[in-house]
């Protein structure tokens, strides 16, 4: 178990937030701010991930206006199969 002393104020803060958001104690608000915060690191975590995969991935394309609306083009061609 962990213990945290908090100024007054701050104490405050918490305690109306938890009730606000509620929770049934402040000791609860706190737990699950603390696991968002584990779940957002491992989110972040994992979208560096993709982003150093996708660096990694082979050549570079240059995304002109072009090139995006090819994109868009083969999308719409692709959704359009689909429903026949």
């Amino acid at each position: 178990m962990l213990n945290i002393s908090l100024p007054d104020q701050i104490k405050t803060f918490v305690e109306e937030q938890a009730i606000a958001a509620g929770f049934n104690s402040a000791n609860e608000y706190v737990y699950h701010l603390i696991v968002r915060e584990q779940e957002r690191i491992a989110q972040q975590e994992h979208i560096e991930a993709l982003l150093l995969e996708g660096l990694e991935s082979g050549e570079p394309v240059e995304a002109t206006d072009d090139w995006w609306e090819q994109k868009r083009t083969q999308l719409v061609e692709r959704f359009q199969q689909l429903d026949v």
